[in-house]
């Protein structure tokens, strides 16, 4: 294996390779590229949002991480359509994450959650038609920090112009590395095989309700962050049921692991390293393979922000709070949303008997 493949593969894979490796030289060599890849990986993640911010300004610095977070994607990834098709995927998604936190933000709450139903479906249906890239993870997620961190006047022109910029960028290396894809789907056709029968359509349905019924719950009762409780929600709702209990457990535990380390960091640190917490949780989540520590250590950027605005043990309390919730939660509605499914289908087949 090249030193370049080595740097393609995800955390799980460079340490499979290290673990297998018998060969002393070798495995140092893995382990030096394994630790280089992450470093290069955490500057590179720095160096984008720097840029982003000083252009765009501070309060745009999230534009840099969803921007960053879709290249990082689509460089890989696809939607499962036409390369030229997905193009046009890619300014649709980019359309949404420009208008609908905004918008979701100008109105009350309930019809935040109307806005949000629409906005989250959509990016569903453009963006996760290929179940198994998991993009929705991506495209959400940016909705959401969009929304969460919200700008209106000169900042909000200049978010849409960073935003369209980094749409070209993506369409760009989109177009370059996914355009030899044999599909013949077409971007109407992610539309007409929305159908409620399919198990794809059942998840998208699914998740679009949990997340924006439970933001909605939080707005309601004056809580801030919101979208710390969409975040938890559509991390733990899978596209298979049976994959949701572990990942829920997951969720809840380490994030609380993750409040733990950053509220001793944040009290034994001096005044002066705050800002660097962030960045010590994104080195975190480059040397985590799993979903579980990866939880624990994305804490660390949310809560710097946070434990400025509301101080930290408010900002802790908050996130845990929130994330058990949305855990709980997508729980509870994956399980009776299932049952009404079961039902359904029984109700149907005695019909049709």
């Amino acid at each position: 294996m090249t030193f370049y493949q080595e740097l393609q593969l995800s955390s799980a894979g460079s340490k499979q390779l290290i673990k297998n490796t018998q060969d002393s030289k070798e495995k140092r060599r893995h382990i030096l590229i394994y630790n280089f890849k992450v470093y290069l990986v955490m500057i590179f993640c720095v160096a984008v949002v720097t840029v982003f911010s000083k252009l765009l300004g501070n309060n745009n610095s999230v534009v840099g991480v969803t921007v960053l977070l879709a290249v990082l994607v689509l460089r890989q990834a696809d939607f499962g359509i036409k390369t030229s098709h997905g193009l046009v995927s890619i300014m649709g998604i980019y359309a949404i994450l420009i208008a609908g936190p905004r918008v979701s933000n100008m109105v009350p709450p309930v019809a935040a959650f109307v806005i949000n139903v629409v906005c989250i479906m959509l990016l569903m249906i453009m963006g996760c038609h290929n179940v198994i890239m998991y993009n929705h993870s991506t495209f959400v997620l940016g909705y959401l920090l969009l929304q969460g961190y919200d700008v209106t006047g000169h900042e909000y022109i200049m978010r849409v112009v960073g935003l369209l910029a980094g749409m070209l960028v993506c369409m760009i290396i989109f177009y370059k590395n996914q355009r030899n894809r044999p599909y013949r789907r077409t971007f109407w056709d992610l539309f007409k095989e929305f159908n409620i029968n399919s198990a794809r359509t059942r998840w998208y349905i699914k998740l679009t309700f949990i997340v924006s019924s439970a933001m909605l719950i939080v707005s309601l009762m004056g809580l801030p962050r919101a979208m710390w409780i969409g975040i938890a929600c559509m991390s733990v709702c899978l596209p298979f049921s049976k994959d949701v209990d572990k990942r829920i457990g997951n969720r809840a535990l380490f994030n609380v692991v993750g409040c733990a380390i950053f509220a001793v960091m944040y009290i034994v640190l001096p005044e002066s390293m705050y800002p660097y917490i962030g960045m010590i949780g994104g080195i975190g989540v480059g040397y985590s393979a799993g979903y579980a520590w990866q939880t624990a250590f994305n804490t660390f950027g949310a809560l710097s922000i946070a434990a400025g605005l509301f101080g930290m043990p408010y900002a802790v309390a908050l996130r845990i709070g929130l994330n058990a919730a949305g855990a709980a939660y997508t729980w509870l509605c994956d399980k009776v949303l299932e049952r009404i499914h079961s039902a359904v289908q029984a109700k149907n087949a005695s019909v049709v008997e």
